[in-house]
């Protein structure tokens, strides 16, 4: 008989919930205390009491070494690591100035009247001093003068100057925020009640705060705060943490799509600013140059007034659980009023955010190709009731170390940009061709002029996404692990069929260590059986729970419906950029061995060979990271694909996963129709450690050498557990380098991708897909994406509508079968 299993939370340690001064729930320290415990938790055999981490927890978010070293050296001294975690949602009379009964029942009001928070701290005179800007007059007129030419005529102003200028009026009042002090602390106390209501716990680390406070204190600059963007709640939730520890808060870049009755009204007083998604959004589709012009100069103006800002460079909310491709509009802005002399300074402070579960709940609906609702103050008002009613878990915010901009801008003009390498030029002639892939590393060692300035357009534009993909990449590196990332990867990737509960919690614990030992930190602490069951809890719609027997042991299983997939796929995905390159490293070592069991079938002498050439595994890994780039970025801007995947490389030899064949070394060596290895790398982005003498055997080391895969059955599940994490996304673009196969004629961009999306679809809903969460809408638009800057398919207008439609190249059905069989090398069946 099959039994289902309620998980309940009763017995749960409070993950994270404790603050310094005490904690907020108590923990079953004795037998008694979990005889009250659900059922299934006595029925757990397994015996980890590890308490506390085992491991010590690594400081996470410190600037580049490489792009702001003097930065790093800043703010930061040897006592900040040990400040350790704070619940913010944890207030008593302890931080008040008060103590007593009545302190203890207003605690919450106490605490939000003695925060620091003045009228004289924000902004005055915004709208006047845009508006009698020079570039926003320049724009009034030019706009004026395509409505009538006759508006430049000298004299009194022309009405349609006079109406051009109601116009930006509008659109500015439209646009800035009006903040209230006394309504951020009303809002304050009120997030105090609702947090505390819907989220167990909200962990910052009081060492980057220390070190945000004293940049926003001893730094005559304006800090920028640019965050990962998961859930519509981080618009207050950094505010309200900048807020509990007297730091300003910041004037935020929303979505007009917030732009809602009342809703505005309320964002707007928190610091919020409204711009348009999309800055063109004009009838005839040309650039709006008023509007620019006026987000522009009242961006310069906030920054000029020494504000806040906070940015989200996605633009949107993640819908994958990974980081979405930076866009850098606003970031642009912040760099060149930095440039022009409008500011000195600004410091930048990338900000991490991790959600055990977001209040979302999730994004099936739309993942299920359904159009995005709009916000309205209906729906807003639903969701908070609906939030009302459930309890969401844990919460990390962690704020990485402040940067100078000019510092860092400094460095890329000393610094050897490398040529922007389309992915058409990287890949193709190693799918079509077969050759090795030498442009995927020309970048990284053609010099170019030693000085550079952003009058020049290529150039600026480069260094600002560069700049945008190193906040982001910092930003989502520094972002917490949480026990539902973890669990849900656990079900997914390593035990889909069903996993006994003793087993899950053991393998968590092993992979707990395993994160930390990498240096990324966990947004959970506590005794491993329980916070696995509050993981189970959060994730209960997304899993199974059975026992054939009362006497024995609990199976858990993740679901097998689409939405349950995609939900577990969700949360999965914040494990994804820690077991990014040891993950590409396996797929290519198994393409790699592949291909050297295809050669000697075809008839070339001896039996398969199991050894790999490092350099060829390294090139290998390479391409295929090209190949996902807009699925995640495996390193910053400003490290090279060599040194990310040779320390992988590395890592995977001391786990022991990968060995080398020292006494094989003479029986394999390069053909000699393959390329060299190139030798030659950048100075400043050389994997040499700058502590290294020159005595060491670097040289040793940079040589090639060959190895060899563990058949140790503990290593074998490792290394398939990392090929299953990209299972997924190489299954969904294999799947669309086979649909390609029925673009017979030119159809639209959106036509293409639901049609595609219906494929990948049907191909889950009948079980033919090997993981259902291949299917997300999500990836849809990405593997499209790639295929386009592949040259698979390329755009053309027709009737003022664009289509896609096949390359030239990808015509020919043999090249299109080159590709799937790419893709598919590296794809564990």
């Amino acid at each position: 008989m099959e039994v289902a299993v309620t998980i309940g939370p009763d017995s749960l340690l409070q993950v994270n919930g404790a603050d310094q001064g005490g904690s907020r729930w108590k923990q079953p320290n004795d037998d008694s205390d979990r005889s009250s415990s659900p059922s299934v938790l006595r029925c757990v055999t397994s015996t980890w009491k590890e308490g506390l981490l085992n491991r010590k927890r690594p400081f996470v978010g410190r600037c580049c070494h490489s792009c702001t070293p003097q930065s790093q050296a800043r703010l930061f001294n040897s006592s900040i690591p040990s400040l350790g975690l704070r619940n913010v949602i944890y207030i008593n009379e302890t931080h008040t100035r008060h103590r007593g009964w009545l302190a203890r029942r207003l605690s919450y009001v106490l605490f939000v009247l003695e925060r620091d928070v003045q009228k004289d701290m924000f902004a005055r005179n915004v709208v006047d001093n845009v508006l009698n800007n020079s570039r926003v007059e320049s724009a009034i007129v030019e706009v004026a003068t395509e409505l009538d030419p006759a508006a430049t005529e000298a004299g009194v102003e022309h009405k349609a100057v006079s109406k051009v200028r109601r116009k930006a009026r509008g659109f500015l009042q439209e646009m800035v925020a009006n903040i209230s002090p006394a309504f951020i602390r009303l809002t304050g106390w009120a997030l105090l009640k609702l947090f505390n209501g819907f989220f167990w716990s909200i962990q910052i680390h009081k060492g980057q705060l220390e070190m945000v406070k004293k940049a926003a204190t001893e730094y005559n600059a304006p800090l920028v705060f640019l965050p990962v963007h998961k859930s519509h709640i981080d618009y207050l939730l950094i505010t309200f943490i900048l807020f509990c520890h007297n730091i300003k808060a910041p004037h935020i870049a929303a979505g007009n799509n917030l732009n809602i009755p009342i809703f505005s009204t309320l964002i707007r007083k928190l610091g919020g600013f409204f711009i348009r998604r999309k800055l063109d959004e004009t009838p005839d589709g040309k650039k709006d140059v008023l509007y620019r012009s006026l987000l522009y100069v009242y961006t310069e103006e906030l920054l000029r007034q020494q504000q806040f800002l906070e940015v989200f460079l996605e633009g949107t909310r993640s819908r994958s659980g990974k980081p979405s491709p930076a866009r850098a509009g606003m970031l642009s802005i912040v760099v060149d009023a930095l440039c022009n002399g409008v500011i000195p300074e600004v410091m930048v402070v990338p900000v991490g955010i991790s959600y055990d579960r977001i209040l979302e709940g999730n994004y099936n609906s739309e993942q299920l190709g359904k159009p995005k609702k709009n916000e309205s103050l209906w729906g807003v008002a639903c969701g908070v009731l609906r939030m009302l009613r459930k309890n969401y878990g844990c919460v990390r915010v962690d704020f990485t170390q402040p940067f100078s901009l000019k510092e860092y801008l400094d460095t890329q003009r000393s610094r050897h940009l490398p040529p922007t390498l389309s992915l058409e030029q990287t890949l193709v002639p190693t799918i079509i061709d077969a050759q090795p892939d030498q442009a995927q590393f020309e970048g990284e060692q053609e010099e170019q002029p030693n000085s550079r300035d952003l009058s020049d357009e290529p150039w600026r534009r480069q260094v600002i996404a560069n700049l945008a993909k190193h906040v982001l990449f910092t930003a989502n590196k520094s972002s917490a692990v949480m026990s539902t990332h973890i669990v849900a990867c656990l079900l997914l990737y390593r035990h889909r069929q069903g996993v006994a509960l003793s087993k899950l919690v053991e393998d968590f614990f092993n992979m707990k260590e395993e994160i930390l030992s990498r240096d990324f930190d966990l947004g959970f602490s506590g005794n491993s059986e329980d916070v696995v069951m509050h993981a189970l809890h959060l994730l209960d719609n997304c899993v199974n729970v059975t026992s054939t027997n009362r006497n024995t042991e609990f199976t858990i299983a993740p679901s097998k419906t689409v939405p349950a997939l995609f939900e577990l796929n969700f949360y999965s995905n914040g494990l994804f950029h820690v077991f990014i390159s040891d993950a590409i490293i396996a797929c290519s070592a198994l393409a790699l061995l592949r291909e050297q069991a295809a050669s000697e079938v075809e008839g070339e002498q001896g039996g398969p060979s199991i050894l790999l050439s490092q350099e060829r595994l390294i090139r290998k890994a390479a391409g295929l990271s090209h190949f996902l780039t807009n699925e995640v970025a495996v390193a910053p801007p400003c490290q090279t694909i060599y040194q990310v995947f040779h320390d992988a490389v590395s890592r995977l030899i001391q786990y022991g996963v990968l060995y080398v064949a020292e006494e094989d070394q003479e029986e394999l060596t390069p053909s000699p129709t393959e390329e060299p290895w190139p030798k030659k790398f950048p100075e400043p982005l050389s994997w040499r450690s700058d502590e290294e003498d020159e005595d060491s055997d670097f040289a040793e080391e940079q040589r090639d050498r060959y190895l060899k895969v563990s058949l140790s059955p503990e290593h074998q599940e490792f290394f398939v557990f990392l090929q299953r994490l990209l299972s997924p996304v190489l299954e969904a673009y294999s799947g669309a380098a086979i649909f390609v196969h029925s673009l017979s004629q030119p159809m639209t961009e959106p036509e293409y991708t639901q049609q595609l999306f219906r494929y990948l679809l049907t191909r889950t809903e009948k079980g033919v897909a090997a993981y259902g969460e291949s299917a997300t809408h999500y990836l849809v638009k990405n593997t499209v994406r790639t295929f386009k800057e592949l040259g698979v398919l390329k755009e053309r207008r027709e009737n003022h509508v664009s289509l896609v439609e096949l390359s030239s190249t990808f015509l020919p059905q043999a090249n299109r079968n080159k590709l799937l069989y790419y893709i598919l090398g590296f794809t564990l069946l």
